[in-house]
């Protein structure tokens, strides 16, 4: 075990491994779980237990994807070094800057989600303020080092899946009448099946929840941009990778099975109050809002502070490549990349700014833009994999200790769901956030990046001298 660096060259590993094992749970719960479900169960009924089943699917499968090549070659830059191996400079940078776009506005999102709770409890301070004190205290924790993100996250995380568990298992006792004291009048299995059948509005409200639903999976990846950080990034990868499809059915499948049980899926209060605050009212359960408001602001301080630490991450990874400022791939003698970190949380300050100042602008243009990256993301991990597996069995075959099932056949099949998911989004043409919106505000993004790329390619001719930091992560990072 080397002694920390000093001397500014690279990260660090200050992850341990309860750290990488609790952001590997965490990360798939996102806070669009608790607050998204009401609306998925709303539109589907029980059927969108099988909206979910259908995105957990295609997530365990992009993740076993970006497994195998992490696995193989764990670097701060995950997929977006992959896709610059694997698919050329301009597939590199291109989602690289588009998923730290995506989690800049995601910043944003949050820290107003959470202000909102917080003015609630204390409206003496205004709800801007909220928003700036979130973003400065989880801005100063990334700032430290990143045992102290670590630190922060294991408990953030660790309050959301022991939040979930007792859900379940209180809903589960309360669903097969055994709960002490609680009313349990509305609960039953009998309610997959008792207000209008298990599909009530059809088989294709299944494909309406998926796009309710989809976007509450984005953070899954995080493990893996993560582990360039910790003592044993192979291993970490490995861990997490085999351990998506349990996490997935229990928090996920689990909860929203216990929520549709609890109460029939028409009831008013699912969509008014959110589902499971719903679902805890009609136990009887006191203070059953306050309890969910305090798990909900959990959540989303969980995914501030995994938003700043997985945007720095990347700009660090596209600085090291040479496709960002220099700067962005410096680190302080903590292992920090504090510009990556600081440019980062400006531009979520500015979209902060954006949310209040141009609600339905602006903001709006933001949020509808960088809505169908997780999409666009999980496609770039499927076409680079199918060209990493090669690329590995080459030139190092014993590093792949983690292998996507049923390669080729699988990666193909989970790369016509996504294509077929994106083209059902643009069948959606209600309201301004709609899912044909989305999509084609995203392309337009995206593709304003591809020409960005491929422009900067051509005037700089060629790959730089430099080593791109996607071969030299792992090298960079000493064991603290």
């Amino acid at each position: 075990m080397t002694a920390p660096k000093t001397d500014g060259s690279g990260l660090q590993a200050g992850l341990k491994n309860r750290h990488l094992s609790m952001i590997a749970i965490g990360g798939v719960i996102g806070a669009g779980l608790f607050v998204g479900s009401g609306s998925g169960i709303a539109t589907a009924g029980p059927g969108i237990l099988l909206s979910y089943a259908l995105v957990g699917t295609l997530v365990v499968l992009v993740m076993r994807m970006l497994g195998e090549m992490s696995a193989a070659n764990p670097t701060s830059g995950s997929f977006s070094a992959h896709a610059d191996r694997a698919l050329g400079r301009w597939a590199g940078f291109s989602i690289g800057w588009l998923y730290w776009f995506f989690w800049v506005v995601v910043l944003a999102v949050e820290a107003t989600a959470g202000a909102k709770i917080l003015e609630g409890w204390i409206p003496a301070v205004p709800q801007w303020g909220w928003a700036l004190l979130v973003m400065v205290v989880l801005t100063a924790t990334n700032l430290v080092s990143v045992g102290s993100y670590g630190e922060f996250e294991f408990w953030f995380a660790g309050i959301k899946v022991v939040a979930i568990g007792a859900f379940i298992v209180v809903g589960a006792l309360a669903v097969f009448g055994v709960l002490p004291g609680a009313h349990t009048d509305k609960a039953g299995l009998g309610n997959l099946t008792d207000h209008g059948g298990f599909l009530p509005n059809g088989p294709g409200a299944i494909l309406t929840g998926v796009l309710l639903v989809v976007f509450s999976f984005m953070g899954s990846e995080i493990a893996t941009l993560a582990a360039g950080e910790s003592e044993d990034p192979q291993r970490a990868v490995t861990r997490s990778t085999n351990s998506i499809i349990w996490r997935i059915g229990v928090f996920y499948l689990g909860s929203i099975l216990v929520v549709v049980c609890l109460l029939p899926w028409n009831d008013p209060s699912i969509k008014e109050q959110g589902s499971y605050v719903a679902a805890l009212d009609s136990l009887g359960i006191a203070h059953a809002g306050q309890i969910m408001n305090f798990i909900v602001l959990t959540s989303v301080l969980s995914c501030l502070n995994s938003g700043l630490y997985t945007a720095s991450r990347m700009a660090f990874s596209l600085g090291g490549r040479g496709d960002a400022p220099a700067a962005f791939a410096r680190t302080t003698s903590r292992g920090v990349p504090m510009a990556a970190i600081v440019a980062s949380v400006v531009f979520g300050f500015v979209a902060v700014f954006f949310n209040y100042a141009f609600p339905d602008t602006v903001f709006l243009f933001l949020v509808n833009s960088s809505g169908a990256v997780a999409l666009f993301v999980w496609l770039v991990i499927c076409a680079s994999q199918l060209r990493m597996r090669r690329i590995i069995e080459r030139e190092s075959p014993e590093k792949l200790v983690v292998r996507m099932w049923l390669y080729p056949y699988l990666t193909w099949a989970t790369i016509a769901l996504i294509v077929f998911v994106l083209g059902y989004m643009l069948t959606d043409t209600k309201g301004e956030s709609s899912g044909r919106t989305t999509v084609l505000l995203s392309l337009l993004v995206a593709l304003a990046v591809v020409a960005v790329s491929v422009v900067k390619e051509r005037v700089r001719g060629g790959r730089p001298a430099a080593v791109a930091a996607s071969d030299t992560d792992t090298d960079k990072v000493s064991v603290g």
